[in-house]
């Protein structure tokens, strides 16, 4: 069913709060929120989302912020839950439209930004916030909660406006015995249930999985069972932003009297970052460089590294391929994949692990032991979440269709009314009024590819003609002819890349084609596209017949006069 374009929100309709995603739903990555109220806007999170198989040549997909670049001046703040980049990654490109954008964030989310930033060579405005804090930015009144999640100083939000209460609980779990001991606050969360929520924006990315997440902490025992164990070397892959897994694996090297190194550009930033918050502790004289590591016995050393989901450039994956500088996968190393397997990511993942093992490597994953737990809550601490809170409305975000619609029947399931619960879209508008929550509209919100330094010029179609050279190859047909003799000159010219490896293959084609222009050139109004249309025919029907694919066709017609 299509949607209409949203009427204008008045700005003296105080009792009404618009709200609409330009990324995040029914996806993994590209979380962006925005929220309009008295013509002012406010966004949660700037996130990016990464490429699978299906988008060749794309280094990262942005949110579609076409909906706000004619409103920039209009904007508040950008607030942000927490520094992944699904939440952050999106962020330099916006500064782009307005460098001067107040950015909103804990200490470790800002560090994390700032960071990235000047990479693009851009300073970002922050402003530090910590739980507990209270802060307005024009018609919004935002409080800072802490939540559990797989990286330090995450935050909840909760925004105050004319309109009412809403909270955005961004990435969270409920492990009750977290690393850093700081848990899910959820005596907040009941007070603000007790004040009333009109809203609530919850995380479903395990919303299908039944249970509750295990206990970070009880992974240390898993790996020091590992470790212990192996007579090599050990090196461990997980999420460079995960502080507190990394934690651990410095605890259990040190502990089985192994030196550790970091390698890996993000895991060197993101462990520097943490290390100067001390958010990390790593014992004075147990880090060694990885020229270092290179000449250390292996049953002295344990590697961190950055690699988990399968990246071609990664530090593991150039270590399984040998086109690392220092370090090479052996027979007798120990790999450790202490994170989940991120959809979209299986192919690649695998393909490494094969890579290792042939490498004669020993490969453990979380179908092994128990080495990853998840930092999102599942189907029962959600439920515990919904009866705490007892929302008047709740959106799922955060997750993949099917993760949406499991999170809304767990919603219904607590007695939330059906009709209070809505699965939203990219670019759905939803109006907030008197409680009630219904959608105003849809904008257009598309996928805007970066490809190198090229931002938002690559297009689906663009995609798709790479997708079919990827898997079914090219053909080009040039044909020379003289319309005013009504001739061809030569022959047709073919060639196919990544089509056959047949050098023959085209020669019957070849015939064919010079037929049908012939033919076409006996019509006195024939036309070059009329010429073009035959040639991709001829060659489209021929391909299909003999090879049943689809390759991309590229006729062209050059004309000359006699």
């Amino acid at each position: 069913m299509t949607i209409a374009a949203p009427m204008p929100l008045a700005e003296d309709d105080i009792n009404a709060l618009r709200i609409y995603s330009l990324g995040g739903i029914g996806e993994i990555g590209r979380n962006m929120t925005v929220f309009e109220s008295q013509g002012r806007l406010l966004i949660v999170d700037c996130g990016v989302m990464f490429p699978e198989s299906e988008h060749p040549g794309i280094d990262v997909i942005l949110p579609d912020m076409r909906a706000i670049e004619d409103r920039l001046a209009d904007i508040e703040a950008l607030v942000l839950t927490h520094g992944h980049e699904d939440h952050i990654g999106a962020i330099p490109f916006l500064l782009r439209m307005r460098p001067d954008l107040p950015v909103v964030g804990a200490e470790f989310t800002l560090a994390l930004v700032g960071a990235k930033c000047a990479e693009k060579g851009l300073k970002p405005r922050t402003i530090e916030v910590v739980p507990g804090q209270n802060i307005e930015f024009g018609p919004y009144r935002c409080e800072f909660i802490s939540v559990c999640h797989s990286i330090p100083d995450s935050m909840a939000i909760a925004i105050r406006t004319t309109a009412g209460l809403i909270l955005h609980t961004g990435d969270l779990k409920l492990d009750q015995l977290p690393i850093d001991g700081v848990t899910t606050d959820l005596s907040r969360f009941g007070a603000l249930g007790a004040e009333g929520v009109d809203l609530l924006l919850v995380d479903s990315t395990n919303a299908d999985v039944p249970g509750f997440v295990g206990y970070e902490r009880d992974i240390a025992p898993v790996l020091d069972n590992q470790v212990r164990r192996a007579r090599g070397r050990v090196i461990m892959t997980s999420f460079a932003s995960n502080i507190h897994r990394i934690q651990q694996a410095v605890d259990v090297a040190i502990s089985n009297e192994r030196n550790i190194c970091f390698v890996g550009r993000s895991m060197l930033r993101n462990v520097a970052i943490a290390q100067e918050r001390g958010l990390l502790v790593v014992p004075s004289g147990s880090e060694v460089s990885i020229s270092e590591a290179a000449t250390m016995p292996d049953h002295r050393l344990a590697i961190v590294c950055t690699g988990s989901q399968g990246e071609p450039l990664s530090a593991l994956a150039r270590m399984a391929e040998g086109t690392h500088r220092q370090i090479s996968i052996t027979e007798g190393d120990l790999i450790l994949f202490a994170s989940s397997l991120v959809p979209g990511n299986e192919t690649a993942v695998y393909r490494l692990v094969n890579n290792l093992i042939h490498k004669g490597a020993s490969v453990i994953t979380q179908n092994d032991y128990p080495i990853h737990v998840s930092g999102h809550a599942n189907a029962g601490e959600l439920l515990f979440l919904y009866n705490l809170i007892k929302p008047r409305n709740v959106v799922p975000v955060h997750g993949e269709w099917r993760h949406l619609a499991a999170n809304a029947r767990l919603a219904k399931l607590t007695g939330i009314d059906e009709r209070n619960v809505l699965v939203a879209r990219n670019g759905l508008v939803m109006d907030l009024r008197n409680g009630v929550l219904e959608t105003a509209g849809q904008l257009p919100v598309g996928m805007v590819y970066v490809d190198g330094s090229v931002v938002g010029d690559i297009d689906d179609t663009t995609i798709s003609h790479r997708r079919i050279l990827g898997e079914d190859g090219f053909i080009s047909a040039i044909a020379t002819v003289d319309l005013n003799a009504r001739c061809t000159v030569g022959k047709p010219v073919l060639n196919a890349r990544g089509f056959s490896a047949d050098s023959t293959a085209l020669e019957t084609v070849s015939i064919e084609v010079e037929a049908a222009v012939k033919q076409a050139l006996e019509d006195s109004e024939v036309t070059p596209e009329h010429l073009v249309r035959e040639m991709r025919r001829v060659i489209g029907r021929w391909v299909s017949r003999t090879y049943k694919r689809k390759p991309m066709i590229v006729p062209t017609v050059v004309e000359i006069s006699s």
